[in-house]
């Protein structure tokens, strides 16, 4: 695919063009030479940790920001890697720096040698009190409001050198984020996990219909008015997006993309005559709240919410039928199970997952 060049400043389409050159030179250097330019020997390995802060900031200025360096600096060492390497790395997007195939091919073998030299200089158990020491959840607004500020809290406390990126579950790469090595824990409702993954149910969740005080259907929510009221839901979206049965399938990980039990609300108002219908379909569940406290509708949400949902002056209310429940589990890729680092933090995320449940759980 022929680069985009004529969108991109004077200086970075000079910079750009002037690597190019290079890598034509060095190609025909190494044809004429008899050899490949790339040699493992002269590698800089201070450019590994540019590469890997690249694949997964995809971004130059954060990946400067993440390892201490300049823009410059960092335009400079991936320069470097495209002349080492003889590929162009990360092509320059509206969505960001994107890695080519070999990159992403490259990215993966290179996370797995990381992680394995940081293994080699933390040998032994992981103290967490002393630990120095960074992991990337992934999870959605719900699991972050409730089981993620539960766990930001306890790290403050007994672990104060680990730090904790969140990044959305919700990505539709989430599984092959997992497979580079670049998101540590996935935390949310999964279907089919493929056997490189490991799967630890954390807790179960239901639903459960919120209204603002003072609505008409307060006292008590029944199946007509359910049918009567419109309802809001919290969905990443339903078969016109791809999903069967609630989940979204990808490479293998199939994930939950309605945040709810459509076919029991569906089955329930069909068989009192009704039809639903959502006035409001959000994947954001905590944008919920304001929409209403001012409206009369009904939303139907995880009750894993129902405290904060009250803390907002809403009314939780259980539903006029019976809904499934739904697992909510850590998935991890399998060649992190014996990093005793990891091993901590999943058992840590699991008792924050499920102490929440208790509470949610202890009055509808």
């Amino acid at each position: 695919m022929a680069a985009d060049t004529g969108r991109l400043p004077g200086r970075m389409r000079a910079a750009r063009q002037g690597w190019k050159r290079k890598l034509a030179n060095s190609r025909m250097n190494g044809i004429h030479g008899g050899g490949a330019v790339a040699n493992s020997r002269t590698l800089d390995l201070n450019l590994i940790r540019v590469f890997d802060a690249l694949m997964e900031e995809r971004n130059v200025n954060r990946a400067g920001l993440r390892l201490g360096l300049t823009q410059s600096a960092v335009s400079h060492a991936l320069n470097r890697l495209r002349h080492h390497l003889q590929d162009e790395l990360f092509v320059r997007t509206r969505a960001g720096m994107m890695p080519t195939s070999k990159a992403m091919t490259v990215g993966v073998q290179l996370r797995e040698a990381i992680r394995q030299v940081e293994a080699a200089f933390d040998v032994g158990a992981f103290d967490p009190a002393t630990a120095r020491r960074r992991f990337v959840l992934a999870a959605n607004d719900m699991m972050t409001a409730t089981v993620g500020a539960r766990l930001i809290h306890v790290l403050a406390d007994v672990a104060p050198g680990v730090d904790l990126v969140i990044r959305p579950s919700t990505r539709i790469d989430l599984a092959e984020q997992i497979d580079m090595g670049l998101i540590d824990v996935a935390l949310g409702v999964f279907s089919d996990v493929p056997a490189r993954f490991h799967a630890e149910a954390a807790c179960r969740v239901g639903d459960v219909a919120v209204v603002r005080a003072g609505h008409p259907a307060a006292a008590g929510l029944t199946l007509a008015a359910l049918a009567r009221y419109p309802l809001a839901a919290v969905s990443l979206g339903g078969p016109e997006a791809g999903a069967v049965g609630g989940y979204i399938l990808e490479r293998g990980l199939a994930r939950q993309s309605d945040a709810f039990d459509r076919e029991a609300l569906v089955a329930a108002l069909a068989a009192a005559g009704a039809v639903a219908r959502f006035a409001v379909v959000t994947p954001h569940s905590l944008a919920l709240p304001p929409v209403i406290a001012g409206t009369d509708m009904v939303a139907i949400v995880p009750d894993l919410l129902s405290d904060l949902f009250r803390g907002a002056g809403l009314l939780v209310l259980p539903l006029p039928y019976r809904g499934a429940t739904t697992v909510v589990r850590l998935i991890w890729h399998q060649r992190m199970s014996a990093d005793p680092g990891h091993a901590w933090f999943r058992t840590l995320l699991a008792q924050m997952a499920a102490e929440p449940y208790a509470l949610a759980h202890r009055s509808i």
